[in-house]
């Protein structure tokens, strides 16, 4: 191999993104601060304050919240076992089965490795197997000394030692843990948890931040995405509090001036009312079942609302005949659902009735709502809610009151870009050029002083010549140029020059920045 081949190879790998993630970078991240501070805003004015949930959590958690045989549970999820931080890899001991064997039977009782009755019975046939390896390896080394034949031991020997490998394998070393793929689930963990039903109900929060699942990476929807979203958990289920989340996100989307947005709201009634109706749209989709898709005809037996989330054009007609939830919902839930209207009505909230908004989780009950947004093609959703009264107890506390909402933050952005909402580049306020020594001086404070006041400020770190100066100033988009020399440190008088029409002044340093706080 020729010199040249050989440091080609050697060149070091060039990473990239992940597939499914990226990076945001500015200017498009002044749009997503601008987002996020309007959320903070917004949100507070209603009286919710924020949580900060972790980033991963028991995978039983989300199993449980989102359902076992949902497709974020059963394919999307980032799961992976935890392990003690101390418990080394089998790639770390090589061969050493027993060394290694004897490490878990330790951390077990430590209480370091899970304590399940599967991982207590693998423990302590384990204990038996390495007491039978030991006792062997004794006995063959005892044999070697006096000089007899150890060839049958040699065969248990290597029995045991291939039966230690398989038991190590068998054991759990730590829980089951997944990324988040949604947060409403770690909030109610929170809620039950940190014992905030003892607080003043009902307890109201807000998060953004980071989810994940494995989907298909295409326009607007990520394997690392962005949700902003609240719940409110707690008190009772007063239709004024489903009115006023559904106010404060419209609320939300009004301040950020997005364009199209169109609010769709149902009743999916609760477990009073919503099985009688499941199995007459089950009876009606049978009659239908040999006009549907082979995905619709599953759902008729696993989960028959998901069928009116179809977006198939070929069962749109069939899907519009379907009996319709309103019209067989029970006193209570129609009256809670004429309630939730009316509290709209009073707070000037345009809405839409649609009869195949639904949610197909049992917990979820009564109010659902859906926000849609011009700029996003067919998938134009950009928010989802409702109301889950079982789920805090579902995760194992108290019966408690839910009703919250997601916006995925990433398609917001997007519908904003799309509408011409995006910020321009941020250029700096002031560049300064700043040519010999005792104008460093002046410059360092100048800038300090300049930032202080609440300017962007860009001081060159190195002496430029004053067209170099200028150039730099004009492609980081400067507003001002301030021109610091001899003359200007020996005068007190600092030159100002507007980068737009190049005209130029001189000023003391406190006029200098009464000048600049009326100007910019």
């Amino acid at each position: 191999m020729s010199e040249g081949a050989a440091k080609k190879e050697e060149k070091p790998r060039k990473f990239q993104a992940i597939r499914g993630t990226r990076d945001l970078l500015p200017p498009e991240t002044a749009l997503w601060n601008r987002v996020e501070q309007t959320a903070h805003k917004v949100f507070a004015t209603f009286g919710f304050g924020e949580i900060r949930i972790p980033i991963f959590e028991p995978t039983e958690l989300f199993a449980r919240a989102v359902g076992d045989e949902s497709d974020i549970v059963g394919k999307e999820m980032y799961t992976f076992h935890d392990r003690p931080a101390e418990m080394p890899t089998m790639e770390e001991v090589a061969a050493d089965f027993a060394g290694y064997a004897r490490k878990l039977v330790l951390f077990f009782k430590r209480g370091e490795i899970p304590q399940t009755s599967s991982n207590r019975w693998a423990i302590d046939l384990l204990e038996t197997k390495l007491n039978e390896f030991d006792a062997t390896g004794e006995q063959i080394r005892s044999k070697v000394k006096s000089g007899l034949t150890v060839d049958g031991d040699r065969e248990k020997y290597k029995e045991l030692f291939s039966e230690l490998g398989s038991f190590t394998n068998s054991i759990t070393l730590g829980d089951s843990i997944s990324l988040r793929p949604e947060a409403t689930a770690s909030v109610c963990r929170a809620y039950i948890e940190r014992g905030m039903h003892a607080l003043p109900q009902p307890v109201k929060l807000y998060y953004m931040g980071p989810m994940f699942r494995r989907e298909r990476p295409q326009k607007g929807r990520y394997r690392q995405f962005y949700q902003i979203g609240a719940e409110v958990l707690g008190g009772s289920d007063a239709p004024a509090i489903d009115a006023e989340v559904i106010e404060m996100v419209m609320a939300f989307f009004d301040r950020l001036e997005l364009q199209g947005v169109q609010l769709d709201i149902n009743s999916i009634g609760d477990k009073n009312c919503r099985p009688k109706y499941v199995e007459l749209l089950r009876a009606a989709l049978l009659k239908v079942k040999d006009k549907l898709g082979p995905d619709s005809q599953r759902r008729i037996e696993t989960n028959p609302l998901r069928v009116l989330d179809s977006k198939l054009e070929s069962e749109q007609r069939i899907i519009a005949t379907l009996p319709r939830i309103a019209d067989h919902l029970c006193e209570d839930c129609a009256t809670h659902y004429s309630a939730v209207k009316h509290q709209l009505e009073m707070r000037g909230v345009i809405y839409r009735e649609n009869w195949r908004l639904v949610r197909g989780l049992d917990y979820y009950m009564r109010t659902t709502f859906e926000i849609t947004a011009q700029g996003l093609g067919s998938q134009n959703a950009v928010c989802g809610g409702g109301r889950y009264d079982g789920l805090v107890e579902l995760l194992g506390g108290p019966p408690t009151k839910g009703i919250g909402f997601a916006i995925g933050e990433d398609r917001l952005i997007l519908s904003l870009q799309e509408s011409g909402k995006a910020p321009a580049q941020q250029g700096r306020d002031v560049y300064i050029a700043w040519m010999g020594g005792r104008a460093h001086a002046t410059a360092i404070r100048a800038a300090k002083d300049l930032r202080k006041a609440g300017f962007s400020v860009e001081l060159p770190p190195v002496e430029q010549k004053f067209g170099k100066a200028l150039g730099q100033a004009d492609k980081l988009g400067a507003k001002y140029a301030l021109i610091l020399g001899d003359n200007e440190v020996s005068e007190g008088l600092w030159t100002l020059k507007t980068l737009a029409d190049g005209s130029q002044a001189k000023y003391t340093e406190p006029d200098l920045l009464e000048h600049l706080r009326k100007s910019l």
